[in-house]
C-alpha cells in the first residue's frame, strides 16, 4: 500500500458535535499522509519525470499530503461510503455544494456543515491536498512534491505562465492566481519572449525585451528584481492575454497528485489506520469540481483506476463542470492551475470512446487505457452552460466533425443543467469575480442548479452500491437539432434591444495543439502551435434566450428571466466584446405590459406569462415533479427549487 502512514495532527467532534438524524455525530481528523511509491513499477510510470525523483532508502519515491477525514463518531451508522474529494486550488468544495452552504461561508479547514446532506446519508467525507502549487495552511490543502534530478541537481528548462488581467496592473505573479510560483532561472531574460494578444485565439505580438523585466514594484513604485514577478512598462492591459515563455530551474513532479489521489482508495479500502479509528470502507466515490473535475478525467485517461496491488481504486466518479477537458497535471513543468493556455488541458481526445479525429488524424478515447486495464468506474459527468460556451463541452459527446451524436458507454451518463454559469448563481451576487480580478457586464446569473447536482450524485451512489440505472443523458444533441452554433444564440440576444452581445468571432475554442513532438514524454516546446477550430457548439435557445436542452429547472421551463453561461466583460475591464470565464447573466423579465412598449426588451412581460403569484407557484411546482419523477430531482427537494424560484420571481416583481 503506498499511503504508508497517516499523520494525525488534529482531531475532535465536526460541526460542535451536531448529530446528523439517524448517524448522529461526526468527527474531523486532519493530518498527514505520507505516501512511498515504486517508479519501476509498471503501474506507475505513466507519471511524467517519475523516474528522475530522489529515492530513500527504500528505493521508492516519497511524498506527502494534506489529509482531512469526516466521519460519523460511530462508523456503524454510515453508510460504509467515502466520497474522496480533490480540493479545487486548495480549497474544499464537496461538502459547501452538495450541502447547499450560503455562498459566503468562508473556506475553513472545518467547512460549514450547510443542511447536513452529505451527513444526514451517512457519508464519510476525505478531503486530499494534491497540488503542489498551493499554498498549504491549516484552511488551504496541498501537497509536498518532489523535484525531477539528475546526477543530484534539480532540472531546469522552458516553461509559460499565462496572464490575463481583469484590471490594470503594474507586475505580475508567475502562477496562476496567487499559487506558488516556477521562478525565473539565473539569466532567464536573455531568452524570455513575452507575447500579447487581443483575445483568446488572436494573433501573438512580441513584446520588446527593453519593455519588461522580472520585477516586482517596492512601496515607493520602483522596480525591484524577482525571480517570481513580471513587470512591463505602462503595466499590464486590462482585457488583453499574455503569455511569458521562459527558462525555470526546477520541476516538481505534479503527477504524484494522481498517484496521491488512487492510493487513498486503497488505503481506505484496507481499514488498517488504527491511529485514527479510520474504518474500511466498502465504497469509494471520487468528487471533483472544475479543475479537480478535470483531473478525474486525466486520472481516467491514464488509467489509474487501479492500484499497485491490481485493486480497483474507485467505484464511482463525478466530474463536475469539467467539459472535455483534462489538465495541467502530468507533464513537466506542470502548474496545475493553469487551465487557458492551449496544453495537454486541450488536447485530443475528449470523448470516452475511441474516435478518429479529422483535425490530427489520430484515432484515441478517453477511457482507452482504462478499458484495456479494467475496474472502469461509473462515471456521472455534470455540466453547465459555461463549459459549453467556453468551446470545449459538446465535444465530449459529439463527434469532432460535429457530424454525429456519439453513442454513449454503458458506465457513463452526462447532463447539462441547462442555463446555468460554472458556480451555483444567487440573488444579490456581485459581478466582479475577485479570482480573476474581472468583472462582468451584466448581473450573474441566479439559477442555483445544486439540488440537481445532488440528485446526480444520489443517483450514482445507487448506481454503484445497487447498480440502479441512472436516468438518461440528457443534453444538446444534433439529432434533435437542440446542438447549435454559439452565433444562432446570439442572434437571439441581438434582438433584445439595449443589450450588447459579445462578438461571436472572440469567444473562444478549441484547436489542436502542437506542442513540439515530445507531449507522449510530457515535454513541450513553447508556445504552442495552434492549429484548426474544432467545432464549439452550444445548446439552442427559445425565444426567451433560455435553453431548450439539458436539464431544466423551473427557472428555464417556466422563466422569469433570460439565464445564459456567457456574460460579456464589463467595458471598464476593457475587451467588452468578449466574455468572462465562468460567468453566466439573469435578464429579467419586464414586470407588465406598460414596461415592455417603454421599449425595456422585446420578450413578453411578467404578467403575459402567469397570473399572479400562485399561479407562478403552482408551474414551478408541477416542473419540479416531473424532475423528481424522471429521476433528475430529489422528492426531499421539491420545496427547495419552488421556494427558490420563487424568490426570484418575487424579486422580478420587486423591481430587484
Amino acid at each position: 500500500m503506498a499511503l504508508v502512514h497517516f499523520e494525525v495532527q488534529r482531531s475532535g467532534d465536526y460541526a460542535n458535535g451536531r448529530a446528523f438524524g439517524a448517524v448522529g455525530g461526526y468527527r474531523q481528523i486532519d493530518g498527514i499522509a505520507h505516501f512511498a511509491v515504486d517508479p519501476s513499477d509498471p503501474k506507475n510510470q505513466v507519471i511524467v519525470d517519475l523516474p528522475l525523483a530522489p529515492r530513500a532508502a527504500d528505493g521508492r519515491v516519497h511524498f506527502q499530503s494534506d489529509f482531512s477525514v469526516v466521519m460519523p463518531v460511530d462508523p456503524d451508522r454510515g453508510n460504509q461510503t467515502a466520497v474522496v474529494e480533490l480540493p479545487n486550488r486548495g480549497r474544499r468544495r464537496v461538502v459547501p455544494m452538495l450541502n447547499r452552504v450560503p455562498a459566503s461561508a468562508p473556506v475553513r479547514r472545518e467547512a460549514d456543515c450547510g443542511d447536513g446532506f452529505l451527513f444526514t446519508h451517512g457519508f464519510t467525507v476525505v478531503s486530499l491536498g494534491w497540488q503542489w502549487d498551493v499554498h498549504r495552511t491549516e484552511d488551504m490543502m496541498g501537497l509536498q512534491a518532489p523535484l525531477a534530478e539528475r546526477d543530484g541537481v534539480p532540472i531546469g528548462g522552458q516553461t509559460v505562465v499565462d496572464i490575463r488581467p481583469g484590471t490594470a496592473a503594474s507586475d505580475w505573479l508567475l502562477a496562476d492566481r496567487n499559487h506558488i510560483t516556477l521562478p525565473a532561472a539565473a539569466g532567464a531574460e536573455a531568452t524570455a519572449v513575452l507575447l500579447r494578444r487581443d483575445y483568446e485565439d488572436g494573433k501573438d505580438t512580441e513584446i520588446p525585451a527593453a519593455h519588461w523585466r522580472f520585477a516586482t514594484t517596492s512601496a515607493t513604485g520602483s522596480p525591484v528584481p524577482s525571480r517570481c514577478h513580471l513587470q512591463i512598462d505602462g503595466g499590464f492591459t486590462p482585457g488583453k492575454i499574455y503569455h511569458l515563455v521562459y527558462q525555470t530551474d526546477r520541476a516538481p513532479i505534479a503527477g504524484v497528485g494522481l498517484l496521491a489521489l488512487r492510493d487513498t482508495a486503497a488505503f481506505l479500502r484496507a481499514g488498517q489506520c488504527t491511529a485514527a479509528a479510520i474504518p474500511s470502507y466498502q465504497t469509494l466515490l471520487a468528487w471533483g469540481v472544475s479543475q479537480t473535475g478535470r483531473m478525474l478525467r486525466h486520472f481516467l485517461y491514464l488509467g489509474l483506476n487501479c492500484c499497485e496491488d491490481g485493486a480497483r481504486a474507485y467505484d464511482g466518479m463525478q466530474p463536475h463542470v469539467a467539459g472535455a477537458r483534462r489538465g495541467a497535471f502530468n507533464h513537466r513543468f506542470a502548474q496545475p492551475s493553469n487551465q487557458t493556455s492551449p496544453l495537454w488541458g486541450h488536447d485530443f481526445p475528449f470523448a470516452d470512446m475511441a474516435l478518429c479525429d479529422p483535425l490530427t488524424g489520430r484515432t484515441a478515447g478517453l477511457l482507452d487505457r482504462q478499458a484495456s486495464i479494467g475496474m472502469l468506474p461509473k462515471i456521472i459527468s455534470t455540466d453547465t452552460a459555461a463549459e459549453y460556451w467556453r468551446g470545449d463541452a459538446a465535444l465530449s459527446h459529439i463527434d469532432p466533425a460535429a457530424t454525429t451524436d456519439l453513442p454513449e458507454m454503458p458506465n457513463t451518463r452526462r447532463y447539462l443543467f441547462a442555463g446555468t454559469q460554472h458556480v451555483a448563481g444567487y440573488l444579490g451576487q456581485s459581478r466582479h469575480n475577485a479570482s480573476i480580478k474581472t468583472t462582468a457586464r451584466y448581473d450573474l446569473n441566479v439559477v442555483d442548479y445544486r439540488p440537481l447536482l445532488r440528485a446526480a450524485f444520489m443517483n450514482l451512489y445507487a448506481w454503484v452500491r445497487s447498480n440502479k440505472a441512472p436516468p438518461a443523458s440528457c443534453h444538446p444533441r444534433l439529432d434533435d437539432g437542440t446542438a447549435v452554433s454559439r452565433d444562432e444564440v446570439l442572434r437571439v440576444f441581438q434582438s433584445f434591444p439595449a443589450f450588447t452581445p459579445p462578438d461571436a468571432a472572440r469567444l473562444p475554442f478549441v484547436r489542436a495543439v502542437d506542442m513540439g513532438g515530445e507531449e507522449a514524454q510530457g515535454v513541450a516546446v513553447y508556445p504552442a502551435k495552434e492549429g484548426v477550430f474544432y467545432p464549439a457548439l452550444v445548446a439552442a435557445v427559445d425565444d426567451d434566450g433560455n435553453e431548450r436542452a439539458g436539464i431544466k429547472l423551473p427557472d428555464i421551463a417556466v422563466p422569469v428571466a433570460s439565464h445564459t453561461g456567457w456574460n460579456p466583460r464589463d467595458p471598464e475591464n476593457g475587451s467588452s466584446d468578449q466574455i468572462v470565464l465562468m460567468s453566466g447573466l439573469s435578464l429579467m423579465f419586464a414586470v407588465d405590459a406598460a414596461g415592455q412598449a417603454a421599449g425595456n426588451d422585446g420578450r413578453r412581460p411578467l404578467s403575459a406569462r402567469y397570473r399572479n403569484r400562485a399561479d407562478y407557484a403552482a408551474q414551478a411546482e408541477t416542473v419540479a415533479a416531473q424532475l423528481i419523477a424522471d429521476g433528475y430531482l430529489l422528492a426531499a427537494d421539491l420545496q427547495i427549487v419552488v421556494a427558490a424560484a420563487l424568490e426570484r420571481y418575487d424579486a422580478v416583481c420587486n423591481g430587484q
